[in-house]
């Protein structure tokens, strides 16, 4: 199909050609993560499914995309400064991640939190952390004062296009992988990668349905689309630690226009997707990267007659970075 006309960078930020821009950008760094697909979870949902399976990225979760996208657009009086960013995880060690395939810095205000498997990973990569206080204030505020003392520049976690340009490459190898897809259901947080797979989803092909899910407990996109305007939650309160985050000045808007519908699920229902996902794909997926599942399968979805041609459904498994040390001292608790 033609690509769609009203998708402009003068409206949104970022087009259909910044992510292409970015997949040849990131090309050299990145995995092309595989597409998978299971006879039972098709049966159990009615529809035949395709898991991008994100979870298999470098650093275990679509975020090294945008990272990587916005380490290397940097010119190198910016780069040598070196780079700062506030994440509860996954950003903060995807940052981390290309900043040292650059050889730049990576400072990463991290609050305290935090799943320790994710601030292994920024570890792991070098990243140079500072804990806050678990409240956007005093993530930024800490962030700000380290943008003060070494002139890093700021990396936001979601509401930057070339993050926003980076996560919709997730689009455009899901669409060559499958382009029978007509509906994709992306995990809801700052709205980034929903942002991004939206952008580009729907200049290949109009028609497509983009979806969000997002936990009850953490329900502000849901809020924002049907007051029209941006709601934000004065605490969270869910499993999915990656999905606790606001919509942004850059991300709202494509979500304003461009996502169908927010699917909201409950937490009980995030864990027993995570379990299908363990014990059907054999696959290690966060709860915040298995919630596509949990909307794909709730009343909410299977019950509305606006989903019923909603056949080919493509879900993003967004992550995999999961503690497993509870996981098996709860197994070994049994």
């Amino acid at each position: 199909m033609e690509p769609n006309s009203e998708i402009t960078k003068e409206k949104y930020g970022v087009d259909i050609s910044s992510i292409r821009e970015a997949q040849v950008r990131i090309d050299p760094y990145i995995h092309k993560t595989p597409v998978f697909t299971s006879g039972s979870l098709n049966d159990m949902c009615r529809r035949k499914l395709f898991f991008k399976c994100e979870c298999f990225q470098k650093g275990g979760a679509f975020k090294f995309r945008g990272a990587c996208n916005a380490i290397f657009s940097l010119n190198k009086d910016q780069a040598d400064k070196g780079v700062v960013t506030h994440s509860s995880g996954n950003h903060a060690a995807a940052l981390a991640l290309a900043a040292d395939l650059r050889d730049i810095p990576a400072y990463v205000v991290i609050p305290n939190n935090a799943p320790n498997c994710k601030i292994q990973n920024v570890i792991r990569y070098s990243g140079q952390i500072t804990y806050s206080q678990p409240t956007l204030q005093s993530r930024e505020t800490t962030t700000t004062k380290i943008m003060q003392e070494t002139g890093a520049v700021l990396i936001h976690p979601y509401n930057d296009v070339r993050i926003i340009s980076g996560q919709g490459t997730i689009a455009l190898e899901l669409l060559e992988q499958a382009p029978e897809i007509d509906t994709i259901i992306v995990p809801i947080s700052g709205g980034g990668l929903i942002s991004g797979v939206a952008l580009a989803a729907k200049s290949i092909n109009p028609s497509i349905r983009i979806l969000a899910a997002e936990p009850c407990g953490a329900n502000d996109a849901a809020l924002s689309k049907a007051a029209g305007e941006i709601v934000k939650l004065p605490e969270t309160n869910t499993i999915a630690d990656g999905l606790r985050a606001s919509l942004g000045s850059l991300t709202w808007p494509v979500v304003r226009d461009l996502v169908d519908a927010v699917i909201t699920v409950e937490d009980q229902e995030i864990i027993e997707a995570t379990k299908l996902c363990y014990e059907v794909l054999k696959v290690v997926v966060e709860p915040s990267g298995a919630i596509g599942l949990a909307a794909v399968l709730s009343d909410s979805f299977q019950n509305n007659p606006a989903w019923k041609d909603s056949n080919h459904v493509g879900i993003v498994l967004s992550g995999g970075n999961l503690d497993l040390g509870v996981l098996w001292d709860s197994i070994c608790g049994l």
